[in-house]
């Protein structure tokens, strides 16, 4: 009846099609209706893009990637992986669902509620809706400024530092305030 697991329960392990199968099931009827069919209250433009973007590359992308891929040490580690948001699975999702699941999260995943209590919190997930349909059509060049956007750890901030001091010959050229009197 249950195929036996070599590996016990390993996070490590790709999710077997049941699983996957009933995890979406139980993930679509965790929903509730009236939260799938809420249309997003914030219209769609190039300024709500670019602050949802930075959003994205500053709280989402370590898990989800700044393309959407899940391809990231965190994502992939994760049991189940993160998704690939530029996909069906995520795609097809009312843009209810989404803000749902953002702002609850979704049990047995490591994806966490964000949701608050204020409307600015709202506001910025609705934002985040539009920026996760823009996915699929991400750039290269939003990629890259995206980079600039993601979280550093204390090694990547060494590793710049040690790079610009190459770059500038060896020497450190910090830049201080001037007096001015």
């Amino acid at each position: 009846m249950f195929a036996k697991r070599s590996n016990g329960f390993s996070a490590l392990a790709k999710p077997s099609a049941m699983e996957t199968m009933v995890a979406r099931r139980a993930h679509s009827m965790s929903i509730p209706a009236s939260a799938k069919d809420r249309p997003n209250p914030v219209p769609d433009s190039l300024e709500v893009l670019a602050e949802a973007r930075a959003h994205w590359a500053d709280h989402c992308a370590t898990c989800h990637a700044n393309n959407g891929s899940g391809n990231t040490q965190m994502g992939k580690h994760m049991y189940p992986p993160a998704p690939n948001m530029r996909l069906g699975g995520t795609q097809d999702m009312t843009d209810g669902e989404l803000f749902f699941i953002i702002e609850n999260g979704v049990r047995f995943t490591g994806m966490p509620g964000w949701g608050g209590s204020g409307h600015d919190e709202a506001s910025a997930t609705w934002k985040l809706v539009h920026f996760i349909r823009h996915l699929p059509k991400v750039t290269a060049e939003e990629e890259s400024t995206m980079e600039k956007m993601n979280p550093k750890s204390p090694d990547d901030l060494k590793e710049e530092q040690e790079e610009q001091e190459f770059l500038n010959g060896g020497q450190i050229h910090e830049h201080t305030p001037h007096d001015h009197h």
